[in-house]
């Protein structure tokens, strides 16, 4: 949560000229935005309309290099973690720290009511196992500007999809 998913994202497919989908803007589009489904209908409901535009992102990309920027908690889903197990899977690595700004101004986050800094660390020790074990490549976002962390990005990933086709021959 609040790590730059969107707009390392979005950065990222225009470094490669690709397609961006981000799933919570795809959501918000369709259902309102999530603070009001956590409100309205709670998390649970969040959960699964969130688990059917994911497999609805990755199924409409398959086949396609595609960005996908999932929601920090839609990884938890154990048929989303085997749906996107096909995909090339990057962790974007960051800390309560960097970022504390982001997530003290943005109210617009239902997990992080109250003492935002607490609960994002509380709600990131839960996940960080979750985000290692998925990871393919993992980018430690701490440090550089949005297009700085595209470009690292892309770099490792033409180091892992070379070591990967290197493995397949």
């Amino acid at each position: 949560m609040a790590v730059g998913k969107s707009a390392i994202g979005q950065q990222l497919a225009q470094q490669l000229d690709v397609p961006f989908v981000d799933t919570d803007a795809v959501i918000v589009e369709a259902h309102g935005s999530i603070a009001d489904i956590f409100a309205n209908r709670g998390e649970r409901a969040f959960r699964e309309i969130e688990v059917r535009t994911v497999a609805g992102a990755v199924e409409a990309a398959e086949g396609t290099a595609t960005v996908i920027s999932l929601g920090g908690g839609a990884v938890l889903d154990s048929g989303t973690q085997q749906l996107i197990s096909c995909c090339t899977v990057v962790y974007l690595e960051c800390d309560a720290e960097t970022v504390a700004g982001r997530i003290t101004r943005n109210t617009g986050r239902p997990l992080l009511v109250g003492d935002a800094v607490a609960r994002w660390t509380a709600v990131f020790a839960e996940r960080k196992p979750v985000y290692e074990r998925l990871a393919d490549i993992t980018l430690d976002v701490r440090h550089g500007s949005v297009a700085e962390l595209g470009e690292r990005l892309e770099a490792a990933l033409r180091s892992y999809a070379a070591a990967k086709q290197e493995v397949e021959q």
